[in-house]
Parts: structure tokens; C-alpha cells; sequence
């Protein structure tokens, strides 16, 4: 069989690659160790310098796979300062691997600048794919596959949380349906979720944590269900929050509070509800009682 013809062949049927100088971005596990890929472990075996978040979790990478690596930290608090420095490697042709703690790089941690930076002088980049949290806990949350939106963490305090939620929800209001995913600290989760219900309504959603690992577990329900769930029982380990898009109900309802509001500014009740139910094809007397009750509001 030719190998080249066939990329799923074990490992030991393949002879080693070589890994081409440049920014490598490499994907990690984010959780089982059996999920590093092959192409991976070689590119890091061939790293002239591995990048890490944190050099301490990534040593145990790179320990429980034999390799042996020089690795240096770069994190939020170095990235730029780092920049030129790595540029010049990259300039002079070494082979340098970036990885984050689990997962894709870049998603939701440090490398976004270094790789900007190296794009745009032109110096080679390339990924190696593999795990990610955000869209392993999409395949198993039961929520529609796509479109989705991932929006990293939730703001940490409540009054920044739901002003993010009400723009997505002001989104939503103006046409967007997709199901939404975040990462979240499991000392936040509760709270998060209780915002959540208050901000989106009781929709399906999904808690995945631990995913690959021993305890993991994806507890599915509606928002309510489960910020009580929560609320009552501390959650553990590496969180990934999924919230189903909007029904075409609440679409519905929320494209038309959008329009009412925006009626009422320059026109009587009336004619704010004459115009709108022109506007949507929904009933007369539908859009008048909601035009009432968000008048009271205003």
C-alpha cells in the first residue's frame, strides 16, 4: 500500500516528518493525553524552543512522551515584550512551537500578537490541529451543530455579565440564531447560569466539564434546571457552557419588541403598532397588547 496515499496509517507504519522551520502552532489534550496526534509530538520533538502558558504543565506534556524540548513562557503578561525577540528566531529560521495549556492555541489564550506579528512580516506559520473544549462539548451538548458562536468567558462580575447577555440577546432581536458557547470557572458557574435564565429565557443548554476525562459529564436540561442544579451542587474541573440559538417563537417576540420600541420613539401607540403589525404580518391586536405593555416600560 502507498503510505503517502493513506494518512491514517499507525504511527510506527509512517516515517517521521520533517517539520518545516516557522511558527508551529500546536494543539494540546484537554484532558486525555492519548489524544496528542502525531504530527504533534513530532513537531515538538523538532522544536528548537516550545512556547508555553505554562512551562510546568507543559514539562508533564512533554515528560509523559519522552521528548525533551527547550520551553520558555510567554503568557499575557510577557507577549509583547517577547515579540521581537522571537521574530528574530523566526528570522533566522529556527522551528518554534507554541502551545497553551489544553487545547487549540489561541482560542481563549496567549499567541494571537506573536502570530499577528509573524503573519504580517510574512514568516511562515502553520497549525497542527486537535482537541478543543469549546467544540467537543458542542458534539456532545444535543444543541443544534451550527451555526455556533464561541465567545471565550463571560464577564466575571454580574451587572458586565448580563449587559453581554443583553447584547446577544439584542443580536438575536436582529437576526442572529446560533448556539452559543463559553468557557466559565466552576466557582462562577452558578451565578453565570442564574444570569443566564434571567437573560435568555428558559432554553436548552448544556454544562460539559472534564471533557476526556475520567468525571466527565455533560448535564444537559433547560437553563433554570440548570442554574438550580448548580446552585445546589459545586461544580468541578474545566467548564464549557452551551445555550441553544433563540426558538423562532422568541425570535419572533424579540424582533418585534425591537421594532415596537423603535415605532414608539416618533408615533402614538396606535399608529406604533399599526406600523409594526404592517411590518411583521403579525396581528392587530397581538402587537397593540405588546406595544401596551413595553409603553408602560418606557
Amino acid at each position: 500500500m502507498d503510505v503517502a496515499a493513506n494518512p491514517y496509517l499507525p504511527s510506527h507504519t509512517v516515517s517521521a516528518q520533517v517539520i518545516p522551520a516557522g511558527l508551529i502552532l500546536v494543539a494540546t489534550p484537554i484532558g486525555n493525553l492519548g489524544d496528542m496526534t502525531f504530527r504533534a509530538l513530532e513537531a515538538l520533538r523538532q522544536a528548537d524552543l516550545v512556547l508555553c502558558e505554562d512551562t510546568r504543565t507543559t514539562a508533564r506534556l512533554l515528560a509523559a512522551n519522552a521528548i525533551s524540548a527547550r520551553t520558555e513562557a510567554l503568557h499575557e503578561h510577557n507577549e509583547e515584550a517577547r515579540i521581537p525577540g522571537l521574530l528574530a528566531q523566526l528570522r533566522a529560521g529556527k522551528r518554534i512551537a507554541l502551545v497553551s495549556d489544553a487545547g487549540t492555541p489561541l482560542v481563549s489564550d496567549p499567541g494571537f500578537r506573536l502570530t499577528r506579528a509573524a503573519i504580517a512580516e510574512g514568516l511562515p506559520v502553520t497549525t497542527l490541529p486537535g482537541a478543543n473544549a469549546a467544540i467537543t462539548g458542542l458534539v456532545l451538548s444535543g444543541l443544534p451543530p451550527h451555526p455556533f458562536l464561541f465567545l471565550g468567558f463571560p464577564p466575571p462580575r454580574s451587572a458586565a455579565r448580563l449587559a453581554h447577555f443583553g447584547m446577544l440577546r439584542a443580536a438575536e432581536a436582529a437576526g442572529l440564531s446560533a448556539t452559543l458557547i463559553w468557557h466559565e470557572a466552576p466557582h462562577r458557574l452558578a451565578e453565570t447560569l442564574a444570569d443566564a435564565a434571567h437573560a435568555f429565557g428558559d432554553r436548552p443548554a448544556a454544562v460539559a466539564r472534564e471533557l476526556t476525562k475520567r468525571f466527565e459529564e455533560v448535564r444537559r436540561g433547560s437553563l433554570s434546571e440548570l442554574a438550580a442544579h448548580y446552585a445546589a451542587h459545586d461544580a468541578r474541573g474545566e467548564i464549557t457552557l452551551l445555550i441553544g440559538p433563540a426558538t423562532e417563537a422568541q425570535a419572533d417576540a424579540e424582533s418585534m419588541d425591537a421594532l415596537l420600541l423603535e415605532a414608539l420613539r416618533g408615533n402614538s401607540l396606535k399608529d406604533a403598532a399599526a406600523i409594526v403589525a404592517a411590518a411583521t404580518g403579525m396581528p392587530k391586536k397581538t402587537v397593540y397588547a405588546r406595544a401596551l405593555e413595553l409603553n408602560r416600560d418606557l
